[in-house]
């Protein structure tokens, strides 16, 4: 029997990154409440994610965020800030203090899931300067 293939979403145009839908046990709540926000799988990448949430969040709001990579089953806790809302769709988040070995492990989930091909910056893109905490 063959096994299924493993596909991973490209870098669309104007992401600097290729991105992931593989997360368990995910959880979003606005910091300093204990209600969690309902969500919908995520789009991950090194830097952050796109959460699918009907929940309506201001641009600039912090969330804390915990999940587990499928693969590895490494679980992950940090603090967000939110980048940008599309309202009824989800928000855009930008990962505050995300530890080295998390970068790690979802560098090798993304690597994994993308057939070992590391994403590449296009000519003139600025990299982040945001260091992992």
């Amino acid at each position: 029997m063959k096994k299924p293939t493993r596909k991973a979403a490209p870098a669309l145009p104007g992401r600097r990154e290729s991105r992931i839908q593989h997360l368990t046990d995910l959880h979003l709540t606005y910091e300093g409440d204990k209600r969690e926000i309902a969500i919908r799988p995520p789009d991950l990448s090194v830097h952050g994610m796109f959460v699918n949430t009907s929940t309506h969040f201001p641009e600039g709001a912090i969330v804390n965020l915990r999940f587990c990579l499928t693969r590895s089953k490494v679980k992950v806790q940090t603090r967000g800030e939110v980048r940008y809302c599309l309202p009824g769709i989800g928000v855009g988040i930008e990962f505050l203090e995300l530890g080295t070995e998390a970068v790690r492990a979802i560098d090798k989930e993304l690597r994994f899931f993308h057939g070992s091909r590391r994403p590449k910056s296009r000519p003139g893109e600025k990299q982040s300067t945001r260091k992992a905490v």
